[in-house]
């Protein structure tokens, strides 16, 4: 029986790659809906992200994927819909992320309405208004590639993580250029943009609430969801705040092969700091390379380390470690000095920063307290840059754009 139903599995699988490939090779929409129909007939959000994942490993563009991967809903489309959807609890991210797509969708059609009343007096500034919500849409994005993916990919579901952080992608840009668009004030132009890209992002509420997130529920323990939501505070909500009904059974939230799995490898010398863990000959060269000059003074005001780098501005030599900061200035600074530790330590300040202009460099300087988790006071950085080029800049060069 179990080499039956494994036949059978494998067997209804090469008949969907059949389709998907029929559709990526501009097969007729309507046959292959006939077609899935009657030899496959319902199929999961898991195994259509199972199936996206293995044409990406043959060989098939995440770019082609993407591409038709709205094609691939639309045949599946009767399938998903049939499926019941898990009712979450509040609090938990899935029941997040669905909420906050419906008040997306909310400010969505908001700004549909504002812009067909263009151009009417106070239309466009409620178009902007409405906009300036809508873009917070990006949160959910930035949630979705930073924490929910991560879990996915160490369950092997990468596949549709790469399509679906590529379709992101394509949103942003829609998004940055009807921005523009609204601030011109063109009526005729922000209604060609906003169509394809209300479009999209209403796609992408279909994709995630019957693919993405069916198929995460299924993958993902219960101590992965709490590490999560853990997390999800510090990139923020999309125009909601999350409830709080949610009560996971998990005492601890799940782990990223981070920190822990490489503190508890074989490898000697490796240090497991709070978000991932290196050999000391790794942060060294990670120190070194550093574009900027850091040296570092502890509680006791004794220097206790300066970075080898390149990009070095004052003197320094190895003798110092080891020394009173107050010795490493001139008696005339030496007042200075001592009063900006007193405020770092007191706590009436936990940042200072100058700037000096000296032998052609524009130099910037800042001081940092260091505290540990209770507040104590553990020691000050300064982080020293010749930001003078960095002034120069202008425009923007995107990623690679000089390769």
């Amino acid at each position: 029986m179990s080499e039956y139903i494994n036949n059978s599995s494998k067997r209804r699988k090469e008949i969907l790659k059949g389709l998907i490939r029929d559709l990526h090779a501009g097969g007729n929409l309507a046959e292959i809906k006939a077609r899935f129909r009657e030899l496959v007939g319902d199929i999961s959000a898991v195994e259509i992200s199972q199936l996206e994942q293995e044409l990406i490993a043959k060989g098939l563009p995440v770019e082609e994927v993407k591409r038709l991967c709205d094609v691939h809903v639309a045949v599946f489309q009767e399938s998903l819909e049939g499926q019941t959807a898990p009712e979450m609890t509040p609090g938990h991210p899935v029941h997040t992320f669905k909420y906050e797509n419906f008040a997306a969708g909310e400010v969505l059609d908001l700004l549909a309405e504002a812009i067909k009343d263009l151009p009417a007096e106070g239309a466009l500034a409620r178009a902007r208004s409405y906009f300036e919500q809508l873009a917070e849409i990006n949160k959910i994005y930035l949630r979705k590639e930073n924490l929910l993916f991560p879990f996915l990919e160490k369950h092997g579901v990468s596949g549709p993580s790469k399509v679906m952080w590529a379709a992101h992608d394509d949103i942003r840009a829609r998004l940055k250029e009807f921005k523009e668009a609204l601030q011109e004030g063109e009526p005729a132009r922000i209604r060609e943009l906003f169509t394809p890209l209300a479009e999209a992002i209403r796609q992408m509420f279909y994709k995630e609430e019957h693919i993405l997130y069916p198929t995460a529920l299924k993958v993902l323990s219960e101590e992965e969801w709490l590490a999560i939501r853990n997390q999800s505070d510090e990139i923020g909500y999309c125009l909601i705040r999350p409830g709080d009904q949610w009560r996971p059974k998990a005492a601890q939230p799940a782990e990223l092969p981070t920190t822990k799995a490489y503190a508890e490898t074989p490898t000697t010398g490796t240090i497991a700091l709070e978000t991932g863990a290196l050999t000391a000959e790794q942060i060294n060269l990670l120190l070194k390379h550093l574009p900027v000059d850091i040296t570092f003074v502890d509680e006791e005001d004794t220097v206790r380390y300066f970075s080898q780098t390149p990009e070095r501005i004052f003197t320094r030599t190895p003798a110092i470690i080891g020394r009173k900061v107050q010795n490493c200035h001139p008696p005339k600074s030496v007042a200075i000095v001592n009063r900006l530790l007193e405020d770092f330590k007191t706590g009436k300040r936990d940042v200072a920063e100058f700037w000096i202009q000296m032998a052609g460099k524009f130099v910037h300087i800042r001081y940092f307290a260091l505290r540990d988790a209770t507040g104590k006071y553990r020691g000050t950085i300064e982080v020293t840059q010749d930001i003078g080029p960095l002034r120069k800049l202008e425009g923007e060069r995107r990623l690679l754009d000089e390769i």
